[in-house]
């Protein structure tokens, strides 16, 4: 039987925060068999993926229009703890590029985020602030294999992204 412990972001995200690393950091803390019962305003999709790759699968419940309970299991136990805290500095570095886009009109904010990441190495993130949701850059950033996170700040008005590269074959492709 699973031990969850739980953590509650709700109002992390409805103040505008980004509690990825909070989760993150709540991830490398449990024991082999915890697993971690996650309150979210929405369903992380992102997130879900990040983790079912680190061996957890999940239950996703919609409680509300603005209140899910995610059961994250794991899928087996790991050695000790220490792997699991190297994991999670590997997963999300610090961002090595920060940029502001928010006075550019589409697409000139997704041509250079895609531009940007062409140079980054396998691993490094990339974090942006945009004047809207970059809806176009998400199939853009699914195609080429790459991971993020992302939400609107406090005041709706700016997007917050972090992208993370990974290899892969299109990522090398010369345009």
């Amino acid at each position: 039987m699973v031990q969850f412990r739980e953590l509650d972001v709700r109002q992390i995200l409805r103040d505008g925060g980004m509690p990825f690393q909070l989760i993150m950091d709540a991830f490398a803390g449990l024991d082999p068999d915890e697993g971690l019962k996650l309150r979210a305003i929405f369903e992380p999709v992102p997130l879900i993926r990040q983790l079912e790759k680190r061996g957890y699968s999940h239950v996703a419940t919609r409680l509300a229009e603005d209140d899910w309970e995610i059961d994250f299991i794991p899928n087996k136990p790991l050695q000790h703890s220490e792997p699991a805290v190297a994991a999670t500095e590997a997963v999300w570095p610090e961002p090595v590029w920060n940029l502001d886009l928010t006075d550019l009109a589409p697409p000139e904010p997704m041509e250079r985020i895609l531009s940007r990441l062409e140079t980054m190495e396998d691993g490094e993130v990339l974090f942006a602030l945009l004047n809207r949701e970059p809806v176009f850059l998400f199939n853009e950033l699914k195609a080429r294999g790459h991971e993020w996170i992302g939400n609107f700040d406090s005041s709706g008005k700016t997007y917050r992204i972090m992208i993370r590269t990974t290899t892969g074959d299109q990522n090398n492709a010369g345009a």
